[in-house]
Formats: C-alpha cells, structure tokens, sequence
C-alpha cells in the first residue's frame, strides 16, 4: 500500500484531505501539522507522495518543498502543493519551488486522487526536465 504524507496546519482540512485520499482505497494517510513536523514525518515515514499546505507555521511550503528538492534522500519524493492561494503568481512559485502539481482550495477528491496518480507516475528524470524548463528564462530559449 502506497503512503501519502498530509501537511497541513488546519485539521479540518487535513480531514477533508484524508477522506479524499481515502475514497481511492488503496493509500494509508499519514499526516504533520507543520512544515518542521512534516519533515521530521518524512524521514520517518518515507511517503510515495506528499501533500502540502503553503501557509503554515515554523516552516512554510515553500521552504519545505524547497528543503525536499535540495536532499538527495527525498529530490525524487512526488510533492503536491494544495494552498489557498489561487494567483497565478503563487501558483508559479509553488511550481518554481520544486512542486510536481498546485492545487487550490476549495479541491474536489477527483482532481486531488488524479494530481496523486500523476504524480506517482513521474520518473527522477521527468520530474527534474520539468523544474528545469520552469526555471529557464525567457531568454535562454532564444
């Protein structure tokens, strides 16, 4: 069974997530309540995938996807930011930060177990040419 790693300061969304997650039957949910405690939960867990909040307390998501892309232990972990924040700008710099998938909130269970799937199927390789297109600039495809 495959092992999903919530992140999120809010209980009744982690809840809401775990119940979504488990609507596919086949993940055990573990979760953190903070970006530090989702760390240490990673070492100690090691998830197929992760889910993360942005706005938390100690460490926010960006920091932490930004801490998991720079080890080697966890540069592979397929990450997924599921925030509040709708702008596009927050959305890029989720993606920027290392994310495979952003999601927003309010989320339905579907796009949610779908952003799973794909990204469980996203090989070390796919997943680095993707960050690295991200953060070329406009000007390096000329």
């Amino acid at each position: 069974m495959k092992k999903v790693l919530v992140i999120d300061d809010n209980p009744t969304i982690v809840e809401l997530v775990r119940y979504a997650v488990s609507l596919q039957g086949s993940y055990e949910v573990v979760v953190a309540y903070d970006g530090v405690q989702g760390l240490e939960r990673i070492y100690e867990e090691k998830p197929d995938c992760v889910i993360i909040d942005v706005k938390m307390p100690r460490m926010d998501g960006y920091q932490l996807v930004r801490c998991l892309r720079g080890d080697p232990r966890t540069a592979d972990t397929p990450l997924i930011i599921l925030s509040a924040m709708t702008r596009e700008e927050d959305q890029m710099t989720g993606l920027l930060s290392g994310a495979d998938e952003y999601l927003t909130k309010p989320f339905k269970p579907t796009a949610l177990n779908s952003a799973i799937e794909h990204v469980l199927r996203l090989t070390p390789d796919e997943r680095r040419y993707r960050t690295d297109l991200l953060s070329r600039s406009p000007e390096d495809n000329e």
